[in-house]
């Protein structure tokens, strides 16, 4: 059995027994809404488990400030996946035979992948806010499974007209050896092929790898002139690093999915500036939702929302809109509230495909640059959710 950090956290939100007292009432006339978080709190996506666990804290804590969702308090209780499936597949069990059967902040898609076929059987909901894999919305779909965050294929057609007018004829991935890397790899492939370029190389890397230099020197030997890199925490930073000291990211342009993201950014600084790529949230986005969000997430934590913290604060605001639309906390009736519905975001008003239960939204593009005196992703490019939306290759 594999070394697994048994102890997790049990959160209430910071405000919740404020709540309960000046409005409680119709919040205790009810059942609390309890939230699974299985997430990676000491394995290479560690910090994204962070900002995962940080952003359901805001919204849970929010939402009990204003006395709960439909009279009801919200809870949660998070325990460590280490990015591991199998991991994720027990720790899930685990949360939702506990009281806790809305699950949501698995980051590597082989996680999301893992507990997927087993929500229904275990009377579960799970709500992906990062797996990227094209798969989990498409030919491994269940009943009980929802995203609102972009799959790879809808980042790859994000960065279609970006690739068709640039000047670079090739290419190469490298990704992390996992599905998300194969997948987004894959359509990656399929979309600069489409755009006219040539596929070099597609370069797989174990996950928690130390020595990059074999595979930036597979890159270096093949010729490309532009690089595509699926690599995410830890991975990210160590590759980048490496990178920059053997000359690669001088020498040939580099641009990825989930590989410059805010907190990347902070830990390489000078190291990232000019890399392009997929810019998923942002907290410069000009929407009134967005603005109100930011300002109130600066009131308490003194930052910025990263884009993993938008992503799952949005993830919990489709969360909150289904049960009060449902009326319910049962998974099932959760469900059908999902499914095919409407909900007001971060990012607009956005309806969740019926068909294979994907959320359709905008996406985003740009390259990091200075942005009010710091180093961040900036957005140079807007796609619309009629730009960058997928066939449905579901079947339920």
């Amino acid at each position: 059995m594999s070394k697994m950090r048994k102890a997790g956290r049990v959160g209430l939100g910071i405000a919740a027994a404020t709540a309960l007292l000046i409005g409680a009432g119709a919040a205790q006339a009810k059942d609390a809404l309890k939230i699974g978080v299985p997430t990676d709190l000491s394995g290479t996506y560690a910090d994204l488990g962070n900002q995962v666990i940080r952003a359901v804290e805001f919204a849970v804590w929010e939402a009990n400030e204003a006395g709960g969702v439909d009279g009801r308090k919200v809870e949660y209780r998070s325990l460590d996946t280490e990015a591991k499936p199998d991991n994720a597949r027990r720790q899930t069990e685990k949360l939702v035979r506990e009281g806790y059967p809305v699950i949501l902040g698995l980051i590597a898609s082989g996680e999301g992948l893992a507990i997927a076929p087993m929500m229904a059987r275990w009377d579960g909901l799970y709500i992906s806010t990062i797996n990227k894999s094209d798969k989990l919305t498409g030919d491994s779909c269940e009943d009980r499974v929802f995203r609102v965050n972009t799959q790879s294929a809808m980042d790859a057609m994000t960065i279609e007209p970006w690739l068709k007018q640039r000047e670079e004829k090739k290419w190469a991935v490298v990704a992390v050896d996992i599905a998300w890397g194969r997948g987004s790899s894959e359509a990656f492939a399929a979309t600069a092929e489409g755009a006219g370029k040539t596929m070099v190389g597609q370069f797989f890397i174990p996950s928690n790898t130390n020595d990059f230099a074999p595979y930036i020197q597979q890159v270096k030997d093949s010729g490309a002139d532009g690089i595509w890199v699926v690599l995410a925490g830890r991975d990210a930073i160590n590759f980048a690093q490496q990178a920059k000291q053997f000359g690669l990211i001088d020498s040939i342009t580099v641009a990825g999915q989930s590989f410059t993201t805010d907190n990347t950014v902070k830990a390489l600084g000078d190291v990232a500036k000019g890399i392009f790529g997929i810019i998923n949230y942002s907290s410069t986005l000009d929407t009134a939702e967005n603005k109100a969000f930011v300002a109130a997430w600066r009131t308490k934590y003194d930052a910025d929302p990263t884009n993993f913290e938008g992503e799952t604060y949005l993830g919990m605001q489709v969360l909150f809109q289904a049960v009060q639309k449902s009326g319910s906390i049962a998974p099932a009736d959760l469900g059908k509230a999902l499914s095919g519905g409407e909900f007001d975001t971060i990012l607009g008003k956005l309806k969740m495909r019926a068909e294979d239960h994907q959320l359709l939204s905008p996406n985003y593009f740009g390259k990091v640059d200075e942005f009010d005196g710091a180093l961040r992703p900036v957005i140079t490019m807007t796609a619309t959710p009629d730009q960058v939306t997928p066939p449905v290759s579901c079947s339920m």
